[in-house]
């Protein structure tokens, strides 16, 4: 059976477009419900996965990796790195931001350094070296909250 041809890594959108679009517009395109449901639940379906350092499948993740991976199940394509996925889509401002939105943090250095997918009620899904799995944490506890540096929009619910 042939493969699907890889989606090109844009930095805006980074959704998946119809064949016939353009390969970048200046604002995001909007994307079926179902697309953000399928990659929060994909992300869920993903607790319990080992944290592996440079990990970028289900036999374990770094932070990246997880989210790189994730995303790729909906047909949007993330660059590996975190802060090379800190500068796509739209940034969000905190409080309201929504299922399938990145947070970012600054977990090992001054610069962002850790990533994870929100899933609403202040509540994300990521892959942290410590307790090495694929959880969900409250972005309200004061370790995140304290290192918190933006929230970006890749899908447009």
């Amino acid at each position: 059976m042939p493969s699907a041809p890889p989606v090109p890594i844009v930095e805006r959108p980074v959704t998946p477009l119809p064949p016939a679009a353009p390969a970048e517009t200046p604002d995001l395109v909007p994307t079926p419900p179902a697309v953000v449901s399928t990659l929060v639940q994909t992300a869920l379906d993903l607790r319990g996965t080992p944290y592996r350092n440079g990990g970028s499948d289900p036999r374990g993740f770094d932070c990246s990796g997880f989210t790189q991976w994730v995303f790729a199940r909906t047909g949007v394509r993330l660059p590996r790195e975190t802060r090379e996925q800190f500068v796509l889509g739209d940034v969000v401002e905190p409080g309201t931001q929504q299922p399938g939105d990145l947070v970012f943090f600054r977990t090992t250095s001054k610069e962002v350094s850790h990533v994870g997918i929100v899933l609403g009620d202040d509540r994300f899904v990521h892959a942290p070296s410590s307790r090495g799995v694929v959880r969900v944490e409250s972005m309200n506890l004061p370790y995140w909250r304290q290192r918190l540096m933006g929230i970006r929009r890749l899908v447009e619910p």
